[in-house]
């Protein structure tokens, strides 16, 4: 019986030390495939892996950005983006290892979009552009013979081999990265066949996002958010017969790539492989062999670097200062320096001193949402949470010179006035166009003014009256008004 118990510890321990010892995983982006290799971005570094998954073998280490690969049509090369000078330029270096080569010297963002079937890489750049449009423009790695593509606002490209038909992503990503975009940046797939005088749209009768446009067995594959996620459909060259491939509800498909009818491509944080024979979709499991240094606890030697508010005390003998998450509250001439105490997985924003000058406010994401809370000046005692309903990005409180009233602007492009006693907060209004700025409360807190938009974008001061919240426009729509203070 003491043998068996015996047994069963060590077992128990040796899975818990091989448990513990399994290399961890990553976040893992800008997939390529080529046969049963995979290379993708990880910790700002190229990876390779099989197919099948397990633990990948770090490609890059630089400290810059390493991105967008393309494996070569014969498996030994791989061609990316990384910013090695600085700028991101087009490099490549053998798939097995080695010293990569510059082949781009265009100022930066030059973007590797695959390969053509001859061997050449193919890129997206602005440098050839006369206005600010993205195009297609091969190179030849050997010499570095470069050729643009005759197309406008080309931005991501995949060749038919047999008949060198062009299939390409018009306009590049829009960076608000908005759900369900369908305004006038929206990225749609077009065909430029060899010896035509213009290129067809392929996907002109839907209004959302079609891009990455990738082509096999002949049928064209590509990302579209037709369905309200971003997820994998396939037509025929000509545009016709939309399919679905596959149904995500949670995250967008991103960066999907194709080599031998499988699909690689992010999902959240994971890589997915899509075989389209067979029909199975899995999630890889790749892991990280990795020292993790970017995660290791370091010296900040230059705290201010990181300063992202500051707020003089009322008495102006403090300063309220807010670094990586952090508040800290400083002494203009003598005194004692404080840090304000916090959880270790609660981040600060934008803290400043209430008008007692004891506390202050700032905003803080304890319960994962952006909440006002009230911390102690001197860092004695504990942070009292003065807001509880948040759903949107809140930017920084200002409190009424009484210290009974908090405003403060949402991404929603809503102002909010919150009564701190009581604790009922009121909408006060929405903007229609780019939201409001720069509260100033009056010194007998009665009258709040504030930064609103008209509908020529022109910045107009408004007033807000707290007893029966009356706002006027107090400025001209015809001149730029703004920073309002009471006298």
């Amino acid at each position: 019986m003491v043998t068996r118990l015996r047994l069963h510890i060590l077992l128990a321990l040796f899975f818990a030390f091989a448990a513990g010892a399994e290399a961890p995983r990553g976040y893992y982006r800008f997939p390529a495939i080529h046969g049963d290799t995979i290379v993708f971005t990880a910790e700002g570094d190229l990876w390779r892996v099989a197919a099948s998954g397990g633990v990948a073998q770090r490609l890059t280490t630089h400290p810059g950005m390493e991105s967008h690969a393309a494996i070569s049509p014969n498996g030994t090369w791989v061609a990316f983006s990384a910013e090695y000078e600085g700028p991101t330029e087009v490099y490549t270096m053998p798939l097995a290892g080695g010293l990569p080569a510059r082949q781009t010297f265009e100022g930066g963002r030059a973007l590797v979009a695959g390969w053509t079937p001859g061997g050449r890489v193919l890129y997206a750049t602005e440098w050839f552009a006369t206005l600010p449009n993205w195009q297609l423009a091969t190179l030849e790695p050997q010499t570095g013979q470069k050729q643009v593509l005759p197309l406008a606002q080309a931005s991501q490209g995949t060749f038919d081999p047999d008949s060198n038909t062009l299939f390409f992503t018009r306009l590049a990503k829009q960076g608000s990265s908005t759900k369900r975009y369908q305004g006038g940046w929206v990225e749609n797939l077009w065909r430029f066949a060899e010896g035509d005088a213009e290129a067809q749209p392929l996907t002109a009768d839907f209004k959302g996002t079609s891009r990455n446009p990738m082509y096999w067995n002949g049928r064209l594959y590509f990302a579209s958010d037709r369905d309200g996620v971003m997820n994998l459909w396939s037509m025929k060259p000509d545009g016709s017969d939309v399919k679905p491939l596959t149904r995500h509800q949670d995250y967008d498909v991103k960066s999907p790539a194709l080599h031998g009818g499988r699909i690689v491509y992010q999902h959240g944080a994971d890589l997915r492989l899509l075989d389209l024979a067979a029909g199975t979709d899995t999630v890889l499991d790749i892991r990280l062999a990795s020292d993790f240094d970017q995660q290791r606890e370091r010296w900040v030697q230059k705290p201010l670097d990181y300063l992202t508010s500051a707020h003089l005390s009322p008495t102006g003998d403090r300063l309220a200062l807010t670094a990586r998450g952090q508040v800290f509250v400083a002494p203009l001439e003598q005194g004692r320096f404080v840090e304000v105490p916090r959880k270790a997985n609660v981040r600060y924003r934008n803290a400043r001193f209430l008008p007692d000058g004891k506390s202050l406010v700032a905003l803080s994401d304890e319960t994962g949402e952006w909440e006002f809370w009230r911390l102690p000046a001197n860092g004695v005692g504990p942070a009292v949470a003065l807001t509880t309903n948040a759903t949107r990005f809140r930017f920084a409180g200002v409190p009424s010179p009484d210290g009974k009233r908090l405003a403060w602007a949402d991404k929603d492009r809503k102002f909010w006035v919150h009564e701190i006693e009581t604790g009922v907060t009121t909408l006060v209004a929405q903007s229609r166009y780019r939201g409001f700025e720069e509260f100033s409360w009056s010194p007998d807190s009665q009258w709040l003014a504030y930064v609103d938009h008209a509908s020529n974008l022109v910045q107009r001061i408004h007033l807000y009256r707290v007893s029966d919240q009356t706002r006027l426009a107090v400025t001209s729509d015809r001149v730029e008004s703004f920073s309002p203070a009471w006298s």
